[in-house]
């Protein structure tokens, strides 16, 4: 197939794009128009390749994606670019309405026009893999789990406009007829992600030394995916997934956010000790908490496992110092990022 990706530069995006380069026989056209997070050196290692394209499309500008179809030709969208960041959504929710739902909105009539136009057995097989986050369901409370019947209830600007885009995914095949499948996936970590978020700013800020900012009491529970295997199934979705389904994606590892800042200060104690014998969690400093900030997110996999045989492959302990070291080895690619607008400064402050 020829994959058009979106947000390919992203951090979940890059690493899909590596998956399909690598470990699939697709080609790949990558759109991404390249904001802030998107980032052209995530991909270095596949760039070069003869089934890779990148195309610096903006998805909110309808004109420029008709134009990009009709040059790529796809045979299946899978669609992740977005703005992300809970933070930035409070401080600047246009940018999220903007791509995630008026960008939605413009691939999926184009992907339609285009679905619409293939002859057999292109159109067939056509599909399009519509990428979201399980914080459209709200907060849990101490139990319980986000299952596909869960009723939507986002919080954030950036979960209600993600929880938009998911609404009109269905709708567009509801009402028009195209194959469109929907995966709704808990918190990401791994290689190559934006340090605004908790993980990577976490191990940054302990390397440059700097207070370790933890919301609340750090009480709030996330479950946590390792993008690799969250890739895996994505593309297991795209390839096996029933048109006009929901599939959760889970990786079973819930923790407390001041656990898990505790796990990264005694990886980097071991990894790269601090003069003195002092560990990184003296650094840890309680800051007050983010407006809404939901209490607990955590997914119930069971379809995605029963119906199309995918599962997590990697334990939280040993992909999170896998990731540890990924920073520590990779400081040329974080640090290109501290040297433009982002300082590791706290965002999304208002309202406090």
């Amino acid at each position: 197939m020829k994959i058009l990706v979106t947000g390919g530069c992203g951090f979940i995006g890059s690493n899909l794009v590596r998956l399909l380069i690598e470990h699939s026989p697709h080609k790949v056209v990558n759109c991404d128009k390249l904001t802030y997070a998107g980032n052209v050196h995530s991909l270095a290692d596949v760039s070069s390749s003869e089934r890779y394209q990148h195309l610096a499309v903006d998805i909110a500008d309808i004109d420029a994606v008709r134009e990009m179809f009709e040059q790529s030709d796809p045979d299946a969208i899978m669609h992740l670019a977005a703005e992300s960041h809970v933070d930035r959504s409070i401080d600047g929710p246009a940018d999220f309405i903007q791509t995630n739902i008026v960008g939605t909105f413009c691939l999926l009539d184009t992907a339609l026009r285009h679905y619409q136009g293939l002859a057999s057995p292109r159109k067939e097989a056509f599909r399009f893999l519509h990428v979201s986050t399980d914080e459209v369901y709200g907060s849990l409370g101490e139990d319980g789990l986000f299952t596909e019947q869960t009723p939507y209830d986002p919080h954030s600007p950036y979960a209600a406009t993600k929880a938009s885009s998911d609404h009109l995914a269905h709708a567009w095949k509801s009402t028009y007829g195209l194959p469109v499948v929907v995966t709704n996936c808990s918190n990401n970590y791994g290689p190559y992600q934006f340090p605004e978020k908790l993980i990577p700013l976490m191990i940054i800020k302990c390397l440059e030394e700097k207070r370790l900012p933890v919301y609340g009491a750090g009480a709030n529970v996330r479950d946590w995916l390792f993008v690799e295997d969250h890739t895996r199934a994505l593309l297991t979705a795209l390839e096996k997934g029933k048109i006009g389904e929901t599939y959760n994606v889970g990786g079973n590892s819930e923790r407390r956010n001041i656990d898990l800042v505790h796990i990264i200060c005694s990886i980097l104690d071991e990894l790269r000790p601090r003069t003195g014998g002092r560990s990184y969690k003296e650094l840890i400093t309680f800051v007050k908490d983010r407006p809404g900030h939901d209490y607990r997110y955590a997914i119930d996999s069971t379809k995605i496992r029963q119906e199309l045989g995918w599962e997590p492959a990697h334990s939280f302990e040993a992909s999170l110092k896998k990731t540890v070291i990924w920073y520590l080895e990779n400081q040329e690619w974080w640090s290109q990022i501290l040297a433009g607008t982002y300082q590791l400064e706290r965002l999304g402050k208002v309202l406090q």
